[in-house]
């Protein structure tokens, strides 16, 4: 960093820079240091890219698929089972590598989920309830239908799978969604982030009540007091992501005990980080003002920055308030959001598609009822609870459809809503024990997923012709 202050002459110059990158370069004055914040500004526009990071997640369900059918499965599936952990003293803490991915990791995921459902109940589109009740009751319908599909092909022990097609990857959908580009509205879009974000609160309902296993009691009373210490902590107005890490940790490790699956320790934790921040906001401006004035006496463009003890105690003070601005829950986001998208979602993706077809017999799965279930109950299942719902809500004078959303939009929306991954894999884990049936499962999870996205895609695009076709009619 150079020495040479902000000369009155420049401080025209800085306020007529409207971008962040600008005014980076402006600041720092070493060419080698301006490079590689245009890489990290390059890097930040390919993760914020939700397209990117769901055909991240395509590729690595896809190469799983090729790894299981190759010579290379024997390895990786030793890889999968390979235990890791850690031993200190007396203590030993190990887990099967799949376990880890399925239990710990995606618990990082569902802190991530559980961050975007209390920002939409925060300041999004959920602290509106009239607003937010069309998608989140079109949800309930795209939920029920497809679990009455799967029963409705499967009884007895493969009922268990019946909530297998009821989940939407948010990912996926909205990755899909944004290869329309103009072609779905904004407003389409919102409507069908609230209505996943609905969906997603169904579906953790679902995992919590009906796939946990039979419930430690002493474990669970240990969940719960760390709970009340999360609780403790909020009501304290502790502003740290460090005791909430630490109580997160602790909270996993009493619900991977207790009976109750894991991963909703991510939830849980998420709902106790502040959404305020400890600083007053209306008093920043003002209070900054007076701490460059005191950055300017203290600063002596005679000397080196090694020198300058009151200077850079100054901006320390100046580096440690601004931290304070974002909230810890943004904060929380901002450091895991890459982890998620790019390397435990990938990973998930990879170790949950090993679909192995070498000596299995094809014509048995795609018989198979819990195949046939799951597929229907996504494909046709999803688009028609959505949009029956919706159509009924609309019709009977209940909720009107947002603006610039029509019913081709809701009719995509549908579609697209059978795009189910990460959630619906989990549970078909969970529900079966059978591993054939688990592969059956995963195979119409994909299928699905792929069928899907095609018939969305191609949807929206046939309807704009026909339309456009229309248009063209009428105007001659």
């Amino acid at each position: 960093m150079t020495n040479k202050p902000v000369s009155e002459e420049d401080i025209p110059e800085i306020s007529q820079l409207d971008d962040v990158e600008s005014r980076r370069r402006f600041i720092f004055d070493e060419p080698a240091v301006i490079r590689r914040l245009e890489q990290r500004s390059a890097f930040e526009g390919i993760t914020s890219n939700g397209t990117i990071a769901a055909a991240c997640m395509v590729f690595a369900a896809i190469l799983a698929v090729i790894v299981a059918n190759s010579p290379a499965y024997e390895i990786v599936e030793n890889v999968l089972e390979a235990k890791v952990g850690f031993i200190l003293g007396p203590i030993v803490a190990e887990i099967p590598f799949v376990e880890f991915v399925n239990d710990m990791l995606m618990a990082v995921f569902f802190l991530l989920v559980g961050i975007e459902l209390k920002y939409e109940m925060t300041v999004g589109q959920l602290r509106r309830p009239r607003q937010a009740a069309l998608p989140m009751l079109a949800a309930v319908g795209g939920v029920a239908v497809p679990a009455l599909i799967f029963l409705a092909f499967n009884r007895g022990e493969t009922s268990s799978g019946w909530a297998i097609p009821i989940a939407t990857d948010i990912a996926f959908a909205l990755g899909v969604m944004s290869l329309l580009g103009n072609r779905i509205a904004p407003e389409t879009k919102v409507f069908f982030q609230t209505l996943a974000i609905a969906d997603d609160i169904l579906a953790i309902v679902v995992l919590a009540l009906f796939y946990g296993q039979t419930p430690n009691i002493a474990w669970c009373a240990a969940s719960l007091g760390v709970v009340l210490v999360l609780a403790l902590l909020n009501g304290a107005r502790v502003y740290s992501l460090k005791p909430y890490a630490v109580a997160g940790i602790a909270l996993w490790v009493c619900m991977f005990n207790s009976g109750i699956h894991a991963t909703l320790a991510g939830v849980i934790l998420a709902f106790f980080l502040p959404a305020k921040t400890d600083i007053r906001l209306s008093a920043l401006h003002d209070w900054l003002d007076v701490w460059a004035v005191e950055l300017d006496d203290t600063y002596d463009d005679e000397a080196h920055v090694l020198g300058q003890h009151d200077f850079t105690d100054d901006a320390n003070i100046v580096e440690r308030v601004m931290h304070h601005v974002t909230p810890p829950l943004h904060r929380a986001e901002r450091n895991i959001s890459v982890l998620v998208n790019f390397v435990i979602l990938p990973l998930f993706a990879f170790v949950n598609a090993q679909v192995r077809f070498v000596g299995v017999d094809m014509g048995a799965i795609v018989s198979n009822s819990v195949t046939i279930g799951a597929f229907v109950g996504a494909v046709v299942g999803k688009p028609v609870g959505i949009i029956l719902v919706t159509f009924v809500l609309v019709r009977v004078g209940f909720a009107k459809l947002p603006r610039n959303v029509d019913w081709v939009q809701v009719t995509a929306v549908g579609i697209m809503g059978g795009l189910g991954f990460t959630m619906s894999i989990l549970i078909a884990g969970l529900a079966f024990p059978d591993p054939m049936l688990v592969m059956a499962a995963k195979c119409a999870i994909l299928a699905g997923s792929v069928t899907s996205a095609v018939l969305g895609i191609v949807y929206v695009r046939v309807a704009e012709a026909v339309l456009s076709s229309r248009r063209r009619k009428e105007a001659a």
